[in-house]
């Protein structure tokens, strides 16, 4: 059954692995790559953005919120993130300003959230494709709400 009218939130950090209104980032005030969506009736969500960006000790990750709300009460929270093959991330490090920084230390294999538990992270795995214009990439989530 799909979840219409959850609100479900997406961040991430910036090519050169910032991320907006964090203070030990100095980027306090400043709101870049956040924002949300309500969910259709087929429980969807659409949002455009740029190619994540990467920093030291993480894997390419996109990060999600799912939540419900009964009036102003919270009926349901669910946090994760979304990763991307490594392969299609080398692609788009290519590019400009991406290709600024130097090579990236962790890959997906590597990744504390990737890896947690044990798992391999498949499930974690954007399906992404090339468009002319860039990559598109798509998401499903199954929650447990009952």
């Amino acid at each position: 059954m799909a979840l219409a009218g959850a609100q479900v939130d997406l961040w991430h950090c910036d090519a050169l692995g910032l991320y907006s209104d964090v203070p030990a980032e100095n980027s306090s005030g400043r709101r870049f790559l956040r924002g949300y969506q309500t969910t259709d009736s087929g429980g969807t969500v659409t949002f455009s953005t740029i190619y994540p960006g990467w920093y030291r000790g993480r894997a390419v990750h996109v990060h999600f919120k799912v939540r419900t709300f009964s009036g102003s009460a919270k009926t349901l929270e669910f946090t994760s993130q979304v990763f991307f093959d490594d392969a299609i991330s080398d692609e788009a490090y290519t590019q400009s300003p991406y290709n600024t920084r130097g090579s990236r230390d962790t890959r997906n294999a590597n990744d504390m959230v990737y890896t947690t538990n044990g798992n391999s992270g498949s499930k974690l795995l954007a399906n992404v494709s090339r468009t002319a214009t860039g990559y598109r990439a798509s998401f499903a989530v199954g929650l447990n709400v009952a």
